[in-house]
């Protein structure tokens, strides 16, 4: 199980700006230990339930704060702040309730909203495999889902599993065996036999978010867990549907520009602490210092309008395209980086110590880069709309 304890009851309204402060803090607090041990932040995900933040976008109906997008980001981005593992992992979990469980089985749905509001039910989908890397840029799975009598009997092997250890279910992505095979996702509640997690995960940053290979070695799973199978051209994006694209964009273009900010509230406290013998002031006093500082503060407020105006115009019920929440994405993400990097430069040696969190805000910032959409695939769709090319 991924959390200890049930939340409590929930008073309706926004989250309280003050209890996120300190969820920031007591993450930021813990958050160097799971980075250097690359465990699963149980303590973490405990203190999200027990403050009820864990089915923070689950209907009311099922006992959650059924928060929109521009809430669910304003906590996902203090999560973030003092972990952004801990906000990639909350991420899934929100963004699968944002969606209601569309296509689900209406009474296996109410399950895990249930389970998210009483701060259980940790879910991530498993999309990437060794062979095919992601399927956002097209193919087939390898993994496989056989017709048993009782069900299903998963095989296949899937690698960057976010959350792994400490999810409560699995959403796979597989083909089925069928003459005409259908694409979809396949619900494996962890602990189910023929299951097992590689630990492959270690890597430059975001070492908690434990990414391991997941192995299935005909794992079985009962019929009604096969929650969604389509046929692959069911799968294309329809034109005009760009939730979950913004989902995506605007949740890890949060979760990164955390990352930045944590980074900028270190080097803050840093510029006007250090007072060299040769200065007689703060490096803070110096113009060149204030003037980097400043382009991180521009750079920071520009992610902050646009993830704010685009989620305000989603929950509005008029959000942005496919194209311009990946342009958000890259824009976002490039900022967060920019400005840890002139952080690094402000600082020299100390940003890069290991007792300092300049040099883990750093390696977790860069892992942006790595989710999809990347930034070939938004610059060539952004390059291709603006020039008129339709595909």
């Amino acid at each position: 199980m991924a959390t200890l304890a049930l939340a409590p009851e929930i008073a309706p309204g926004p989250v309280p700006q003050q209890l996120l402060d300190r969820i920031t803090r007591t993450l930021a607090s813990q958050a160097e230990a799971y980075d250097r041990s690359g465990e699963f932040p149980h303590a973490s995900f405990d203190l999200l339930a027990r403050e009820g933040l864990i089915g923070l976008t689950v209907p009311p109906q099922f006992g959650g704060r059924g928060a929109g997008l521009a809430e669910a980001l304003r906590v996902l981005g203090a999560v973030s702040k003092g972990d952004p593992s801990v906000g990639l992992i909350l991420f899934m979990t929100y963004s699968f309730h944002a969606g209601k469980g569309d296509r689900w089985p209406p009474e296996l749905y109410a399950r895990l909203a249930r389970e998210a509001a009483e701060g259980r039910g940790l879910i991530g989908f498993f999309r990437v495999e060794p062979e095919l890397g992601t399927p956002v840029r097209g193919g087939i799975p390898a993994t496989t889902a056989r017709r048993t009598k009782e069900g299903w009997a998963l095989t296949g092997t899937k690698i960057y599993s976010t959350g792994s250890t400490g999810l409560d279910w699995y959403g796979v992505w597989a083909k089925t065996d069928e003459p005409e095979p259908r694409l979809g996702n396949f619900l494996v509640p962890a602990g189910t036999p023929g299951v097992t997690i590689h630990p492959a995960w270690d890597h430059l940053g975001m070492r908690a978010t434990v990414s391991h290979a997941v192995e299935f070695r005909d794992a079985p799973i009962p019929a009604a867990y096969a929650v969604d199978l389509r046929r692959p051209e069911e799968w294309l994006p329809k034109p005009g549907d760009s939730a979950p694209l913004l989902w995506n964009a605007l949740a890890i273009s949060t979760i990164y520009d955390g990352a930045a900010r944590a980074a900028r509230g270190w080097l803050a406290g840093y510029l006007n602490e250090r007072v060299p013998s040769n200065l007689g002031a703060s490096l803070a006093t110096l113009p060149r210092v204030q003037e980097k500082f400043g382009e991180i503060e521009a750079l920071l407020q520009v992610n902050a309008t646009l993830i704010r105006t685009a989620a305000e115009a989603a929950d509005a019920g008029d959000p942005p395209s496919a194209t311009a929440a990946n342009n958000i994405k890259f824009v976002a993400t490039s900022n967060a980086i920019r400005a840890v990097e002139i952080g690094l430069q402000l600082t020299g040696n100390p940003g890069l110590t290991r007792r300092n969190p300049l040099e883990r805000h750093y390696r977790d910032v860069l892992c942006s880069r790595i989710h999809s959409p990347q930034d070939d695939t938004i610059l060539v769709a952004a390059g291709r709309a603006g020039l008129g090319i339709v595909a």
